[in-house]
């Protein structure tokens, strides 16, 4: 059997695609399994943030179109970069277990803390509105380009610090850069962030993915993705959500920024697995209706 995976070009892609090949060839010997990498739009367009030009579906149209041209079987991608309205004939075939959910900042090499004096680098609103929460002080500033660039312009002394996500450093190698976990009741995550989602045709068989795919987080995804999405937020909507699932029970914190007041609310909610859906939307309601703490 042959499955051609698909993926971003970038470095971090690449990897993160490779850690599905690695499991498929371990899972199923004699399996022919290779790599076909795409540039996509939103690798292209740098000089921009996300939320300006179109949002983070700007990072799968090209993987979607090698999907339905059967230049790949399947296509990996960060779930977090994901639109929250995925196409009816690409089925989302499985999720992987979550890595390290939380933002981080990076400081400068050798630096112990932020350069206060240089803006915070972050193409993110989500992140900006919940760091100045916690740094009013701070300045922040767009920052784009793969990871490898990112650093760069922070040590060549462009930044005072990164906003980064945590998954995506210790996937590279790169988890001494980590300067300060952020955590998630300080900064809410983007929703799927941690998570690789693993994206199919309608023939997709999910079957090869056993072993790969995780139950509970697929509930938590859902959980996120349902809140984001009552919201009518897309991925580059300033809106956090981060669920956990243990024992039957889940747990929902989530975010929600209003264009119109420039008010940010935050909360939580609780309950069965069996009701995740249904009390992340009714989170989402409250959020909305200004009921949660204020940010």
């Amino acid at each position: 059997m042959k499955v051609v995976i698909g993926s971003r070009d970038s470095k971090l892609a690449v990897v993160q695609s490779q850690m599905v090949i690695a499991f498929l060839r371990e899972a199923h010997p004699g399996m022919d399994v290779s790599l076909a990498t795409f540039k996509t739009t939103g690798d292209k367009i740098l000089d921009r943030r996300l939320d300006e030009v179109g949002g983070k579906g700007l990072f799968v149209k090209e993987l979607d179109a090698a999907l339905r041209a059967e230049q790949c079987d399947y296509t990996v991608h960060s779930c977090k970069d994901l639109p929250m309205e995925v196409p009816y004939d690409l089925p989302l075939v499985c999720f992987s277990v979550r890595e390290d959910p939380r933002d981080v900042l990076v400081f400068p090499q050798g630096a112990s803390e932020p350069d206060w004096s240089k803006p915070i680098g972050t193409s993110s609103r989500r992140r900006e509105i919940q760091l100045r929460a916690l740094f009013p002080h701070a300045t922040f500033e767009s920052v784009r380009g793969n990871l490898q660039t990112r650093l760069r312009k922070l040590d060549e002394g462009g930044y005072g610090a990164l906003v980064l996500a945590a998954a995506g450093l210790k996937r590279m190698g790169l988890e001494e850069r980590i300067g300060r976990y952020l955590a998630v009741d300080e900064v809410i995550p983007s929703a799927g962030q941690g998570v690789l989602a693993v994206q199919g045709r309608a023939d997709a068989q999910p079957a090869l993915f056993e072993g790969f795919a995780n139950g509970q987080v697929a509930v938590a995804v859902a959980a996120e993705r349902a809140f984001v999405a009552r919201l009518d937020g897309g991925c580059s909507s300033p809106i956090a959500a981060h669920a956990t699932v243990e024992g039957g029970m889940f747990q929902l914190r989530g975010m929600y920024y209003d264009e119109g007041t420039q008010q940010a609310w935050r909360g939580s909610v609780s309950g069965s697995v069996e009701e995740a859906l249904t009390h992340a939307r009714d989170l989402a309601d409250r959020l909305r209706a200004g009921e949660g703490e204020q940010i």
